[in-house]
């Protein structure tokens, strides 16, 4: 446990439209990889992080969402209501602002997860959270640790973990579909829909958007074929990490 964000913002409400025809009918992040939908993957990860309270924003069939948290005890959570209009990433968190507070936040993708290798990468995320240099801090892979991902690398890391934009390099890293956010950064913002890549931009003119590479697979599940992928990735991740951790605990014993 951490003493890192209380608070989380779920980014619940997109589409899925590739994944159809499966979300014809339900929305993506109830798709289910390895028994678990993909939205308690991540509500689980924030749990273990010590997260008290989750906003979880919703707008395509959105009654099945709210059905499904109302069992969840941990984090607690709270419907952001995007019904009306879809607000994109940013927009979506901008709605939400009232419920998240003034202090850091974890921002996650409610249809991106990852098993971790070691400590949990939201604990880590939170140990390398400096409020006084950064605005923006993500959570990153690189494309050899990522399952389903097909579209390049999107940030470049200096040795100081400062960011800026890899357009495509393969030397670069993935947002891994979590971060740790200043809520000042969007004071002023606009009440429509909009993007958190003006953000990350911002900050990075600024000097104030910063990585940390996760240790584990990420997995990303973007149509229905790639599920056997998915649950294939899940299966070799944590029979590796039952691995290490039993190496672990060999030699200590010996």
């Amino acid at each position: 446990m951490t003493a890192g964000p209380k608070i989380a913002m779920v980014l619940a409400a997109g589409l899925g439209k590739r994944m159809r025809p499966i979300t014809d009918t339900m929305p993506k992040p109830l798709v289910r990889i390895a028994g678990k939908t993909l939205l308690d993957w991540g509500l689980d990860s924030l749990a273990a992080a010590g997260v008290e309270k989750a906003v979880v924003n919703v707008h395509y069939l959105p009654d099945q969402i709210v059905a499904h948290v109302a069992h969840r005890q941990v984090p607690k959570i709270v419907i952001s209501d995007e019904r009306d209009a879809l607000l994109n990433s940013a927009g979506g968190i901008v709605k939400a602002l009232p419920q998240l507070g003034a202090e850091p936040f974890y921002i996650i993708n409610a249809d991106t997860f990852w098993i971790d290798s070691g400590q949990p990468s939201l604990e880590r995320l939170a140990l390398a959270w400096d409020g006084a240099k950064m605005d923006i801090l993500l959570m990153l892979t690189d494309l050899d640790s990522a399952t389903g991902h097909s579209v390049g690398t999107d940030f470049l890391m200096a040795p100081a973990g400062g960011l800026r934009r890899s357009k495509g390099d393969p030397a670069g890293l993935i947002y891994a579909g979590a971060a740790i956010v200043d809520p000042a950064i969007f004071k002023d913002a606009p009440a429509g829909a909009h993007s958190l890549n003006a953000y990350f931009d911002q900050a990075i003119a600024s000097g104030r958007l910063f990585g940390m590479q996760m240790r584990g697979r990420w997995i990303t599940v973007g149509t229905p074929d790639a599920i056997p992928q998915a649950e294939a990735a899940v299966a070799d991740a944590l029979a590796a990490s039952a691995r290490k951790s039993g190496s672990i605990f060999g030699k200590h014993d010996a």
